[in-house]
């Protein structure tokens, strides 16, 4: 019998819009409605957190907090908050089928896994109402995953282990080092850490890098390999057990998780 029990998967970045593109355009747009400006760069910060604890992040940084207090008369609190995610809610879920091509490799990945009787879990920061633009479109492309916990279902989302614990349930899965979490950024990282997992990192197609599966596939091989070992490094901070490109690389790792399991070894501490 299998040593692990399943793998968990984040959407976007991981086995959706490939660099995690479809959030950031919509967090410039809704800070500019707000007559405060901030770049891509910026916006890519927080990934991974929810999306008003991403916004929340965002007014933390000294700059946006100086730019919103300067534009507005105070310092940002926790009515700006809701403000601007009252409307960047609406743009997300307006582009979110937009960038929900699967990446290469899911549905081999996926179904290899199965066949090994492993079963197929997911979380992400994303809301349902998001989701719900999102989960039909990767289904006509063949992925379905055992089940999906969303930003907002519980009454806190990453860092915390809460939506870990709750695929657990779902799933029927245990105990957790028995399981693979696979995630594009650091607090899709520290969730499974915190929940005891088996975290990969991936380092190409997500946030990290930030670029759409056509950019990525122009660059050159020596530039893939150096931008690809930036985005990896805060996957590495954040405790990941391994560190890959994409999906596409992660049978092996599986393979090498099962022999660790199989010799008594646990995830990182």
């Amino acid at each position: 019998m299998a040593e692990l029990k399943a793998v968990v998967f984040d959407w976007a970045g991981t086995m959706v819009d490939f660099g995690s593109c479809a959030p950031m355009g919509v967090f410039v747009e809704a800070f500019r409605r707000f007559n405060v400006a901030i770049d891509i760069a910026e916006a890519r910060g927080p990934m991974g957190l929810p999306k008003r604890a991403h916004i929340k992040t965002l007014l933390e940084v000294p700059r946006i907090a100086a730019a919103w207090e300067a534009r507005h008369g105070h310092a940002p609190g926790e009515a700006d908050i809701d403000a601007l995610y009252d409307v960047f809610l609406p743009l997300n879920e307006a582009v979110a089928a937009d960038y929900a091509d699967l990446i290469p490799g899911v549905l081999e990945t996926v179904e290899m896994l199965r066949a090994r009787g492993l079963k197929i879990g997911s979380t992400t920061g994303y809301t349902r109402s998001i989701m719900a633009h999102v989960t039909p479109k990767a289904a006509a492309q063949g992925y379905a995953p055992d089940n999906l916990v969303c930003a907002g279902d519980l009454a806190d989302g990453r860092p915390s282990p809460l939506m870990m614990y709750r695929t657990f349930a779902d799933l029927g899965v245990w105990p957790p080092n028995r399981v693979v979490k696979v995630d594009d950024t650091a607090p899709g990282i520290l969730e499974a850490r915190h929940a005891g997992c088996w975290t990969v990192g991936l380092a190409a197609s997500g946030n990290g890098v930030g670029l759409s599966l056509s950019e990525w596939q122009a660059l050159p091989y020596a530039e893939q390999r150096r931008r690809a070992g930036l985005a990896a490094a805060p996957l590495w901070q954040a405790g990941a057990d391994f560190v890959i490109d994409t999906v596409a690389d992660l049978i092996p790792v599986v393979d090498e998780i099962e022999r660790r399991c199989g010799l008594g070894l646990s995830p990182r501490p």
